[in-house]
């Protein structure tokens, strides 16, 4: 039987939403370790529901204590749980993202502010030639599944070196490619939710093939990998 997100998980994280403080979470500190552990053994499965058609190197639990050195808001604690899946090799590019978090769960996958070299690879392929990523993002089956790229991070215009008037210019000022999937909590305690994470993370191959591809050639098509 396949490890399922528990209803505790969220019944818990709604608490601390309410009780956000070092005191409180010391005293429910069973609690969230009981959590925490149905909730990595899931992230295993998941992993290993990945790793039959994908290879993954890694498996990133977020830390419930935020970072905040630098941050008006000082409370302690995240209300969420999140998990990341890096792919394995310099071949394989993308990673698979999953927020929990009652009322505003998701799956995300692609390109987060990729570093400036791959940037403007990106960029250049989009501007030589848009049509398979066009494709890819009207498919219908990840159009239903995703709508398009997030909008929320790109330039007003057009980057530097860059023609704002170029017919590709909506893909050419964003700074990060990536698309989410939002499920509900009934969804995410059902008994497929696994299977139904796992579905949408498969939806983005044909995405994450198409840019491993471009990040890995030149704009000649040959291959940078050694």
């Amino acid at each position: 039987m396949s490890p399922t997100i528990p209803k505790t998980a969220f019944i818990f994280l709604l608490q601390l939403k309410k009780n956000n403080n070092r005191d409180w979470m010391q005293e429910h500190k069973k609690e969230y370790l009981a959590n925490e552990k149905a909730l990595k053994e899931f992230y295993i499965a998941v992993e290993k529901g990945l790793n039959i058609t994908d290879e993954i190197a890694t498996t990133k639990v977020f830390r419930i204590n935020r970072d905040i050195r630098f941050s008006n808001d000082k409370t302690p604690y995240n209300v969420h749980r999140s998990v990341s899946f890096s792919r394995a090799g310099a071949q394989r590019r993308g990673g698979y993202y999953l927020r929990l978090e009652s009322g505003n769960s998701y799956m995300a996958g692609g390109f987060f502010e990729p570093n400036p070299a791959d940037l403007l690879r990106i960029r250049k392929e989009f501007e030589m030639d848009s049509s398979e990523i066009r494709d890819i993002l009207n498919n219908k089956e990840f159009k239903k599944a995703f709508g398009n790229f997030n909008q929320e991070y790109a330039v007003k215009t057009a980057p530097k070196g860059f023609n704002k008037e170029d017919q590709n210019i909506d893909l050419i000022r964003l700074k990060s490619f990536f698309v989410n999937h939002h499920f509900t909590d009934k969804e995410v305690f059902a008994a497929d939710f696994k299977d139904n994470l796992i579905h949408h993370y498969q939806l983005l191959r044909p995405f994450f093939n198409y840019m491993s591809d471009v990040l890995t050639t030149d704009l000649n098509g040959v291959s940078l990998l050694k």
